[in-house]
């Protein structure tokens, strides 16, 4: 019977997942396929934890097959990152007209993404002060002792991992390991290589003209074959999205949310105003609130669902460029930098506030300005190098809990709404990608204003 029940529920996932394509074959707009798969994904998975229920085993039996798209889907986009960084950053080089705006454009990414970080950090203890969690302490089952023993293995590799030798860590001792994502700083290594390349060329331009042109048409051209691969993936996100939302659903732990519930409330709360900091950041720079989240929630809505930065990648230039108007230049180094640096979600919000949290189980004034400096100050310069898929907050959370000399605990003990809070710090973290993206090109005057303000300016992955 159970086995019946499992290929009816597929029978059906199956179905709509031809709806999809049927939408697709109509032209339909992409951001509008993505919020339908994203609602029907929000249905079925409720209805599967409605009738039988997150642990009985025709979930269980369903989600793994379902899993087959959202996280294959997930797997393509992920193969495309190293490949699209290092083109991307090497052709940021060879089509810059002017060469001295690659230190304004790096410069620019770099200070918008920590500066949001540090407000951000801010935000997140602000939110545990308002709802009075300071000091707060939450239920420890069985999953939670295990994974407070695991945290306590991982702290080991980054307690003794002082600020200079997480710097040192970005530097590519092996490229090819980078490329192949051995490392949590990967990207950054592929992105610290991909400058050397690029600044190479730079050279050889003055030098060998002839040369450096066939690199040029060279690398041009793996461009345009990386990002025609981009297409052909993209046009599988509605897929996606409707599979990994049926997973998340179908999956979460419903008795564990009202448990945490005024944990999570204060997570969304703070996030929510993260993102608002971003719409009056981008108002500074002349760009409407509302076009802004028009034109992006497609990339938000599936880096909520996928909780993947890195994922997110290939998304966040297409609507950089095609939909914001955003140089390629710029696009890049803020989608690339955007993944292992200054996640406002991940690596600002979230180690801030566990920090609050547990700080006054330590004897800590959390409300004397030391506090709130050196946490601002440890949250922000913490936040380089946090890995841009599932697991980097808490990677981030351990070192901000380390160097504050603070217990680790509360990192496991709200494993439970994990994923649900993840959803969010994943979007808010591609959003402040975008943020810094369009404020840099608009601060060295690369913007096309004609593509921003234009309605029908949107992601599209018919051609």
């Amino acid at each position: 019977m159970t086995t019946l029940l499992i290929i009816a529920v597929l029978v059906v996932f199956a179905a709509l997942l031809y709806v999809f394509w049927r939408q697709q074959q109509k032209h339909l707009k992409f951001s509008t396929r993505v919020f339908v798969a994203l609602f029907a994904g929000i249905v079925f998975g409720g209805l599967l934890q409605l009738i039988f229920g997150t642990k009985d085993a025709v979930t269980a039996g369903a989600l793994e097959w379902i899993q087959i798209v959202g996280n294959g889907y997930v797997s393509l986009l992920q193969m495309l990152v190293m490949p699209l960084v290092f083109v991307s950053i090497v052709c940021a080089f060879t089509r810059m007209k002017e060469s001295n705006k690659l230190g304004k454009i790096s410069f620019t990414v770099l200070a918008t993404l920590l500066a949001t970080t540090a407000v951000a950090a801010l935000i997140g203890y602000t939110s545990i002060v308002v709802f009075n969690l300071d000091g707060a302490s939450f239920t420890q089952g069985a999953a939670e002792s295990a994974r407070i023993a695991e945290l306590a293995q991982r702290q080991t590799q980054v307690e003794n991992l002082s600020i200079p030798q997480q710097i040192l860590s970005f530097i590519p001792t092996n490229v090819f390991a980078d490329l192949a994502g051995t490392r949590a700083t990967s990207t950054i290594g592929v992105v610290i290589f991909s400058a050397f390349v690029g600044v190479a060329y730079l050279g050889v331009k003055r030098k060998a003209p002839k040369e450096a042109e066939f690199f040029e048409k060279l690398m041009d051209s793996l461009y345009k074959i990386v990002m025609r691969i981009v297409t052909l993936v993209l046009r599988l996100t509605p897929y996606g999205v409707f599979a990994l939302m049926i997973n998340v659903l179908a999956s979460s732990d419903f008795a564990a949310i009202v448990n945490l519930g005024k944990f999570i409330l204060a997570s969304y709360s703070a996030l929510i105003v993260v993102m608002l900091v971003h719409l009056l950041v981008l108002s500074f720079v002349k760009v409407s609130p509302v076009t802004y989240l028009k034109k992006a929630l497609p990339v938000l809505s599936f880096a909520f669902t996928s909780r993947s930065s890195a994922g997110s990648m290939p998304l966040n230039i297409e609507t950089q460029t095609k939909a914001f108007g955003v140089d390629d230049a710029t696009a890049n180094f803020a989608a690339s930098f955007g993944i292992s640096i200054g996640q406002n979600g991940c690596a600002g919000v979230y180690p801030a506030m566990l920090a609050t949290i547990v700080a006054p189980t330590a004897g800590i004034d959390i409300f004397s300005i030391q506090f709130v400096l050196m946490l601002i100050a440890v949250v922000t310069i913490s936040s380089f190098g946090v890995a841009g898929v599932g697991g980097g907050a808490t990677f981030a959370s351990l070192i901000v809990l380390g160097a504050l000399n603070l217990p680790i605990a509360i990192v496991g003990l709200v494993i439970s709404v994990e994923p649900l809070i993840d959803m969010a710090r994943t979007a808010i973290n591609v959003s402040d990608a975008m943020v810094a993206g369009i404020v840099t090109s608009t601060r060295i005057k690369e913007i096309d204003r004609s593509v921003l303000e234009n309605p029908d300016a949107v992601i599209d992955t018919q051609a």
